[in-house]
C-alpha cells in the first residue's frame, strides 16, 4: 500500500495517498504551498464581496452527500471576519436537505464560481453551524437585510474556515448577466419556479393511478 507521511500538509490522507501513488507530489505540493490558505485573505474577501451565486456541498454522518445552490444580492455571503463566513437560509421546499446534513456532520465546502467579470473560481471549505436570524442579528447588528420581495432570511450559516483556495479558469464559461425583469426572486409562481420540469410528480401521480 502506498503510503506519504505529509501530515504537515493540507488536504486528506486520500489525497495524499494518491499524489503519490500518481506521481503529483510536487505539482499537488506546490498548489498547496502557493494557493491554498488557512483564512480569506484581502482579496478573497473582495471576490466573495462581489459574488452573487455559490454552491454548497454537504454530507450526512454516514457519508449520503447533497450539492445545492445559493444566491442573492452582491455579497449575500457576509464576510464576518478572515475565518468566518455566513449566508443567510430562505423559505424553501422544506427539505432541509443542506441544514440537516450540517446538524449530523458539520463539515462544508463552497464553490464561488465567478461566470460573468473575473472568470475564476474560490474554494472555500470548513465547519458550519446554524444561527436563527434574530440571535444573528443580535451578534451582528450591520446584517443587511434582503431588499428582494418574498425574501426574509430565517436562520443563517455560519462557516468556520479551514482552508481557502483557488478553482482555475481553464474550462469556465463567459456568461451573460439577465435583468432583474428576467429573475423571479421570492417568487410563489409554481411556473416561474421551475414546475414539474422533470416530469416527476406527473409521472408520480400516472402510477398511483395505474396501481
Amino acid at each position: 500500500m502506498d503510503t506519504m507521511a505529509s501530515t504537515h500538509l493540507p488536504g486528506t490522507a486520500g489525497e495524499h495517498l494518491l499524489q503519490s501513488r500518481f506521481g503529483t507530489v510536487e505539482r499537488a505540493e506546490r498548489f498547496y504551498q502557493q494557493q491554498v490558505l488557512p483564512e480569506l485573505n484581502a482579496d478573497m474577501v473582495d471576490f466573495v464581496g462581489r459574488q452573487e451565486m455559490m454552491f454548497v456541498a454537504t454530507a450526512s454522518a454516514l457519508g449520503h452527500c447533497d450539492c445545492t445552490f445559493r444566491a442573492g444580492p452582491p455579497g449575500f455571503v457576509q464576510v464576518l471576519g478572515p475565518g468566518r463566513v455566513a449566508w443567510p437560509e430562505y423559505r424553501g421546499n422544506g427539505v432541509m436537505a443542506s441544514l440537516g446534513n450540517i446538524v449530523e456532520n458539520p463539515h462544508v465546502g463552497l464553490v464561488f464560481v465567478d461566470f460573468l467579470r473575473d472568470v475564476i473560481g474560490l474554494h472555500i471549505n470548513g465547519r458550519a453551524t446554524i444561527v436563527p436570524d434574530a440571535e444573528m442579528r443580535r451578534a451582528f447588528p450591520g446584517l443587511p437585510s434582503d431588499t428582494v420581495p418574498g425574501r426574509r432570511a430565517e436562520r443563517w450559516v455560519n462557516l468556520h474556515v479551514d482552508e481557502a483556495y483557488i478553482h482555475c479558469a481553464k474550462h469556465i464559461p463567459r456568461l451573460r448577466k439577465v435583468t432583474a425583469e428576467e429573475r423571479a426572486w421570492g417568487t410563489d409562481d409554481a411556473r416561474r419556479k421551475g414546475g414539474d420540469f422533470f416530469h416527476v410528480a406527473a409521472e408520480r401521480a400516472g402510477a398511483d393511478r395505474g396501481a
